[in-house]
């Protein structure tokens, strides 16, 4: 994917866009907001007085939205979701609200799909045989 090396590229290029007087008072935030003033330097582009969001800046058409990885990305609520779902050009994200059980059964047909998950199950779930309870003891 050419274009994602692109879109790389580009975004390391790009500079913090901050408010006018954002470096001066903390107050204000790092955040962006758009200089409205008459008088303002920064919305005439008076040199050193920052940047202004262009549209420039922005990554290229064909791979604007997608994961870095180069898949699109779709939500996967249970697992008849993940027949939708075309495994050489999207990848699936477990939803957040989806519980351990269903994120397992998720995980085991994503194996047999062949599917990538972008966010995969951290914990493997081991069911304790009866032989290792009574060790324990």
């Amino acid at each position: 994917m050419k274009n994602l090396k692109l879109r790389l590229k580009t975004k390391r290029k790009k500079p913090k866009f901050m408010r006018q007087g954002g470096k001066n008072l903390k107050r204000l935030g790092k955040k962006w907001r758009k200089p409205r003033g008459s008088q303002s330097k920064l919305r005439k582009h008076k040199k050193a007085r920052g940047f202004i969001p262009h549209p420039s800046y922005g990554s290229p058409k064909s791979v604007r939205g997608l994961h870095p990885s180069g898949f699109e990305e779709v939500l996967v609520y249970n697992v008849k979701d993940l027949e939708k779902i075309n495994p050489k050009e999207q990848a699936c994200r477990i939803a957040s609200t989806v519980g351990k059980k269903k994120r397992f059964n998720i995980m085991k047909k994503t194996e047999e799909l062949k599917i990538k998950v972008l966010n995969p199950l951290r914990i493997e779930i081991k069911k304790i045989e009866p032989s290792e309870k009574s060790e324990k003891k």
